[in-house]
Parts: structure tokens; C-alpha cells; sequence
């Protein structure tokens, strides 16, 4: 409520006033003046002046602080200053005593109420000496009336002044708890992940976090109070149409999906809007955007569907292999029989040869098909050891270059570190390498008989992983995934290859999914990337998972062909 420093700066014009009043007064009656008033008169002026200039220096130039002791000085100067007034103007009967209650007054509101006191005490023994000394014809009654209301104005000044004191103390704590609410709240606004966008009724930017900027990738902070819709549609046209629509009807909006065109990406990202009225300002209404990436929410929610429909269809498919296997394997014998048994009566013309010879090659095919079905249903990790990523990706590779899809002008390269020790995983290593081969057979069949297929085992992290994991990306330069068949490329059955079962991306999708990993499919241009994700063991927990698995019984595998 007190500013002394206002007070002050109040004071020193005061006293420059008061000091060259004296000196006009002085310089008027200079002939006929008492010297030694005229003394006075000068003094006084001078006094008022140094002391001004040179606690004006302190304070404001030299930015020195202020204390008791300054305060005490400035009073003490005021004092001799207005007792110096009175003295000239006639004493007792100077119209300049009401100086003394202005003086007593400011010591009241700059000092503790005792120095203030002090200073009223010293204000009356001024006047009294000065009035008793010089001026011996005044009456004793006057003085001490003087005095009196001396004493009563230090009071009353120092309680009002001490009131005023709590009620800035008061004010003071106020603006330090709410400017530590504003403080903490801008902490909050910078550090969560979320985008926060407020605009008011007219589509004037008044608020956007960093997040916000970093999310949209426009750099928010310049355009502060500046219609910012228009540059908002052009990125995020959800974001900027949510906004226009809550500013227009007051209405909130959740989980409306949008999506962000950033630097050629495209991030899909959730919204809310919240709406506030500010009731008589000029603003009006106010509108605030909260929006985050789930773009990862979105893949660990499809990662999660595509899981349990591939579950559904393995068990779909063990029962179906299984209920069909046996007739087949019968079928397949009965039509040999047949064909040995008419080959020995020799009554068996090309024609029903050949459909004997068809109708085997079709069951073998088919029975190769529901082989594939049960090693779909039964994809599991069957023990685990510490596999070598690394090993296992060279292994792959090496298998790849063997392959008869591999032509001579396929080339496949590797990148694999040597050490055994920096990329292992808790794993079953037969249905590790399995999955890494169907990756690079699948990279080697999509490209050009002189394409290029790279495999890069590194270490990574993922939200899809708790934890660190090992990454193996298989990148190929081939004309990519069609576009209807993208967004299915790990359901079975889905393929384009002439003969293929659409099961190995299936296969590959359960084998991540058996060693708690993952397995995502990047769309290139040219090509695609595919990444194989499976969390990372350290060498002391590799050793632990070693004696385990010697005091461990054996445990039968399921026997996985490459």
C-alpha cells in the first residue's frame, strides 16, 4: 500500500521548493532583513539542495539501498529545513509551523512508529527552542498547544501508518502467492507433452505453449495477438475448424481426431477444446485447444486388434489343419493306390495318369499349405535362451543369398555387429531366425532381378517395447506394398505374390508378438522398410537366463521348417 520510494521522491521536491521559496524570500527583503536571518535563509537553502542532490545520487544513480538510518537522515534535513522557515517567517506566529505535522507525517509513514515518535519529540524541542530563544515576547500557552498537536499527529500518523503497513504486508503476500501460482501453472503449460492453443472470439492468438509450436511446427510466438486460424487450416485444418466452431457456438469438443501436415509427415493427433466467457471484457469469448500426438496410441491400439485377430485365426486354423490333414493324407494314398494298381493291370491310359499325378502334386501342395497353417497356430517360444540377434540376422542373410529367388543380380548387404554380447534377447533362436528369414525372403522376392535389399541390426526404443530392444530393419528398393493392400499386410492370406499363402507376414507378426516384441512396416519411396522389434537382455541377466535354462527339463520344439 506504501511505496517509500514514491514518498521519498515526494520529499526531495518538496524540500528543492521549500529551499528556493527561502531564497526568493530572502533575496526581496535583503536590505532590510536581519542579517542574521538572512544567515538562516541561506543556509537553509543550501542544506536543502546538497542534501537533495546527494540522496538523489544515492538512491537512484548510485542504486544504493535504503534503510532506518537514510530515512532518519532525510527527516533530520526536513526538520532543520522547516525549522529554519518558521524562524524567518516569525516564530510563534509563522503560518510555516504546519510544515512541522507534513514532516512528522512522512517520518510516520517511512519509520517505525518509535522513530517516528523520536521525531515528533524533536520536532517540538526545535520549535520550542527556537520560539523560547528567539522569540521571548510569545505567550507559553501557544507553545505548548503547539506541541501538543505535535504529539497527537506523530500518534495518529504512526497508527494509520502501521495499519497501512499490515495491509501492504498483506497485499505483498497476495501478489507473491500469485505470481507463484502463475509462475507454477507456466511451468506446468511448458512441460507437459500436450499442445495448448487459446484464441479468443475473433481468432486472435493469445496463448500457445512450446509443445504446441513444436507439434505444429510453426513457430507460434511471433504471432502473439495476431489472427492466427488461417495459419493454423493450412497445417491442421481439424484444429483450426474446432476452434472456429467452439469460438462461434461456445460448445466443447472431445476426441476429435485430426491430423498435422508437418514437414511432409502427416501426425495424427487428438483434441479437446474447452470455452470460457469472460463476462464484460472486450475479448469476449475464449477458446482453448488441447491436442497431443497418438500417432503411437493409435499403432499400439492397431497392434493390439491386429494381435488378437491373428490369435482368432491361429486357433481358427489349428482346427481346420487338423480336421483336414488326416482325409488329405488318405486321399493322397488312396490315389497312389489307384494309379500302382491300374499301372499293374496296364489299363491305364496318359489322360488318367495325369489326373492321378495332378491330383497328388495338389495334395502335397495342400498339405504343405495346412503345414504352414499349424506352424501358424502353434508360433510360439517354444524355450528361451540368449539368442544373438546379430548371429541370427547373419545366419538369415546368408540363407537369403542361397535362396532360388535370390538371382544373381539381387544384392543383400548386412549391417551386424561382430559382438555377440551387445545385442541379445531372451528368445527362442529357431523362431528368431525364422521370423528375420521371412522378412529378407519377403524383401528379396518384392525387389527388381537387380534390387537391393539392406538388413541393420541396432539398438532402439518404442513405445510398442517396455524397455530397451534390439532393431532389425529390412529395407528393400522395390516398387513397395500396393495401396489397398497396406493396411493388411499382416492379416493372413493377404498377399500378392503368384502361389504365396499370404502367411509369412502373419508368422513374423506371431513370432514378435511370442517374444513380447513387435514388428512394424514403414512405406518408402522407393520401397519398404520393415523393422522387427524385440526387447533387449543385458549380459548379466543373459547369464542368469543361461542357468536357468541348464537346471531347466527339456522341453520339446515344435520342428519349424526355414
Amino acid at each position: 500500500m506504501l511505496d517509500p520510494h514514491r514518498v521519498l521522491r515526494w520529499v526531495w521536491i518538496g524540500r528543492v521548493v521549500i529551499g528556493f521559496a527561502i531564497l526568493v524570500a530572502a533575496v526581496f527583503v535583503w536590505e532590510r532583513a536581519d542579517p542574521f536571518d538572512t544567515l538562516v535563509a541561506t543556509l537553509a537553502f543550501a542544506v536543502a539542495i546538497l542534501a537533495t542532490v546527494a540522496s538523489a545520487m544515492y538512491r537512484e544513480i548510485y542504486r544504493q539501498p535504503t534503510g532506518r538510518l537514510f530515512y532518519l537522515i532525510q527527516c533530520a534535513v526536513d526538520l532543520l529545513l522547516v525549522t529554519a522557515v518558521v524562524h524567518v517567517t516569525g516564530g510563534w506566529s509563522s503560518q510555516f509551523a504546519a510544515l512541522y505535522i507534513l514532516v512528522i507525517a512522512v517520518a510516520a509513514l517511512l519509520l517505525p512508529f518509535r522513530d517516528g515518535v523520536m521525531l515528533a519529540v524533536a520536532a517540538s524541542a526545535l520549535y520550542a527552542a527556537d520560539v523560547l530563544w528567539f522569540r521571548l515576547e510569545q505567550p507559553a500557552l501557544a507553545i505548548w498547544v503547539q506541541v501538543g498537536v505535535f504529539v497527537v499527529v506523530s500518534i495518529g500518523s504512526g497508527v494509520i501508518a502501521a495499519r497501512l503497513r499490515q495491509a501492504g504486508d498483506g497485499r505483498d503476500a497476495l501478489a507473491a502467492q500469485l505470481v507463484k501460482v502463475q509462475l507454477e501453472a507456466a511451468d506446468i503449460l511448458r512441460s507437459i507433452q500436450s499442445g495448448i492453443v487459446t484464441v479468443d472470439a475473433t481468432g486472435h492468438l493469445l496463448y500457445a505453449n512450446p509443445v504446441a509450436s513444436d507439434l505444429l511446427g510453426v513457430s507460434l510466438r511471433g504471432l502473439m495477438g495476431r489472427p492466427v486460424l488461417g495459419t493454423l487450416a493450412a497445417v491442421a485444418p481439424e484444429l483450426a475448424d474446432v476452434l472456429q466452431r467452439s469460438a462461434v457456438d461456445g460448445e466443447r469438443r472431445r476426441r476429435v481426431e485430426g491430423v498435422i501436415h508437418r514437414e511432409g509427415q502427416t501426425v495424427l493427433v487428438g483434441l479437446t477444446t474447452t470455452v470460457a466467457d469472460r463476462t464484460g471484457s472486450a475479448g469476449g469469448r475464449t477458446v482453448t485447444a488441447i491436442f497431443q500426438d497418438i500417432s503411437d496410441s493409435k499403432r499400439l491400439q492397431a497392434l493390439h486388434v491386429r494381435t488378437e485377430r491373428l490369435q482368432a485365426v491361429a486357433e481358427l486354423s489349428a482346427s481346420l489343419a487338423h480336421e483336414i490333414k488326416n482325409p488329405l493324407a488318405s486321399i493322397r494314398s488312396a490315389t497312389e493306390q489307384l494309379a500302382r494298381r491300374q499301372l499293374k493291370r496296364g489299363d491305364a491310359d496318359e489322360d488318367e495318369q495325369a489326373l492321378f499325378a495332378l491330383t497328388v502334386r495338389e495334395a502335397d501342395r495342400l498339405s504343405r499349405l495346412l503345414s504352414e497353417f499349424l506352424d501358424f497356430a502353434r508360433t510360439r517360444a517354444a524355450q528361451l535362451t540368449p539368442v544373438d540377434v546379430s548371429s541370427v540376422a547373419r545366419t538369415a542373410v546368408a540363407l537369403a543369398r542361397q535362396h532360388p529367388a535370390c538371382g544373381d543380380g539381387v544384392v543383400i548387404s548386412i549391417d551386424a555387429p561382430e559382438d555377440n554380447t551387445e545385442y541379445l534377447v531372451a528368445g527362442d533362436d529357431d523362431l528368431l531366425h525364422r521370423a528375420v528369414f521371412n522378412l529378407v525372403l519377403n524383401a528379396v522376392q518384392a525387389v527388381s532381378p537387380s534390387g537391393r535389399v539392406h538388413v541393420h541390426v541396432t539398438a532402439a526404443t518404442d513405445r510398442a517395447i517396455d524397455g530397451e530392444a534390439v532393431a532389425v530393419h529390412v529395407n528393400d528398393d522395390g516398387p513397395g506394398i500396393p495401396q489397398d493392400m497396406r493396411e493388411r499386410v499382416f492379416e493372413p492370406f493377404v498377399t500378392s505374390k503368384q502361389g504365396g499363402t499370404g502367411l509369412g507376414l502373419p508368422i513374423v507378426h506371431r513370432a514378435a508378438e511370442a517374444h513380447k516384441g513387435a514388428v512394424f512396416v514403414e512405406h518408402l519411396s522407393p520401397g519398404t522398410r520393415f523393422t522387427l522389434l524385440v526387447p533387449r537382455v543385458q549380459p548379466a541377466d543373459a547369464a542368469v537366463l543361461v542357468r536357468r535354462d541348464d537346471t531347466s527339463p527339456e522341453i520339446d520344439r515344435p520342428s519349424v521348417a526355414a
